[in-house]
């Protein structure tokens, strides 16, 4: 534990720019999660009601990319598309790539890192998607029936809305995986935040580099570790703030039952 405190294992952090610089590295992290988090959830809806459609080669194509990509591995994806995805293809992202992105999401293996998050994750939202809108009481479909409702329309104001808030603790946790899983984007020569680190640990104290002191692999490790963990607290504290808002903006007032004394 001495060798884990130790000030000289630590002054690393306030020397030169290596602090920044591994901000900078996890800005790229942050950026691949919140693009990645975009799509997945867009992708994972549409899989999730054609999962649930009537039609049923609709219904079992769907089901059947949810559990082709719900069970392979991620980082087998993200090294496959980095290997298979055509010249063309990257070649265009380098070349029409907003100029506001840093160099790393620029660069044209960011394209198999971004499609492999939201390919896997898709799939994995697809699934709670669909149990949350299945565990809704049978009921609430039935009396949408009742009154007049399509299919499309029981789903767009009865099911979903009721659904979606059932499954926003267990969305929330998977994206927080996601962005944690934003770091096996290192393994295709992504800088960030990880990758910085281990070239941090590699270059500090180097005197070819004006380094003056070294930083050690553990401590910078625990320093990436605590921007992952500042980010994903964050990120569920809004969405308890995002759900308690929607349940008392939804919650209705039993009347009272209390007569009131009359006047005199």
């Amino acid at each position: 534990m001495g060798y884990l405190f130790d000030p000289a294992n630590w002054e690393w952090v306030i020397t030169g720019n290596n602090a920044r610089f591994l901000v900078e590295g996890f800005l790229v992290n942050v950026q691949i999660a919140l693009v990645s988090m975009v799509l997945a959830l867009a992708l994972g809806l549409t899989l999730a009601l054609l999962s649930l459609s009537r039609i049923a080669p609709v219904r079992v194509g769907a089901k059947l990319w949810i559990d082709v990509f719900r069970n392979l591995p991620l980082i087998f994806l993200i090294l496959y598309l980095a290997l298979s995805l055509p010249e063309s293809v990257r070649s265009f992202w380098v070349d029409n790539a907003p100029g506001f992105l840093p160099e790393a999401m620029r660069s044209q293996l960011v394209l198999a890192g971004v499609l492999g998050l939201v390919l896997y994750n898709s799939a994995v939202l697809a699934e709670i998607m669909r149990a949350g809108v299945l565990s809704l009481d049978r009921g609430q479909r039935e009396a949408a029936a009742a009154l007049g409702l399509s299919y499309s329309q029981q789903m767009r104001q009865v099911v979903l809305p009721q659904g979606l808030r059932r499954m926003v603790p267990a969305t929330v946790s998977q994206l927080v995986t996601l962005t944690k899983d934003t770091t096996l984007v290192s393994i295709i020569a992504i800088q960030e935040a990880v990758r910085s680190g281990r070239i941090l640990s590699q270059t500090a104290g180097n005197p070819f580099v004006g380094g003056d002191v070294t930083a050690p692999i553990l401590q910078v490790m625990i320093f990436v570790g605590v921007l992952f963990i500042a980010f994903n607290l964050a990120l569920s504290r809004l969405s308890r703030r995002l759900e308690t808002r929607e349940s008392r903006r939804t919650a209705t007032r039993a009347p009272s039952t209390v007569e009131q004394p009359a006047a005199a």
